[in-house]
């Protein structure tokens, strides 16, 4: 519960912070709302079965959870336009990162070899 909680929060807590200076936007919760929006990638979880596991990392397990999309996540970042996107989607797969790592005391599901 308190990941889920946290999903919200730190957007909310960075979306503020960084209102003036970051983002450029004096609405910050403009910036908040896309980071939200950015939630939508845990739309990949009702391709798992069962959808929902509370024992599972969802890094690397789920297809927008991949590390390998990562650095493409942390690109958004860094254009003005994509940078609350990028923000969004870079803080959602730190906080699935570290719930793996209390959770399954790792950072991400191996990746299955073929």
């Amino acid at each position: 519960m308190l990941h889920i909680f946290l999903h919200f929060l730190v957007p909310l807590i960075i979306s503020y912070s960084l209102r003036n200076s970051l983002f450029k936007f004096s609405q910050w919760w403009l910036v908040y709302i896309l980071m939200m929006v950015t939630m939508l990638v845990d739309l990949d979880h009702l391709l798992a079965d069962p959808i929902y596991d509370p024992g599972r990392c969802s890094i690397n397990f789920h297809p927008l959870h991949q590390v390998v999309l990562f650095p493409g996540y942390i690109a958004l970042m860094f254009f003005e336009r994509t940078r609350a996107i990028g923000f969004g989607l870079v803080i959602h797969m730190v906080l699935d990162s570290i719930d793996c790592q209390v959770t399954n005391g790792v950072w991400w599901t191996a990746p299955l070899l073929a």
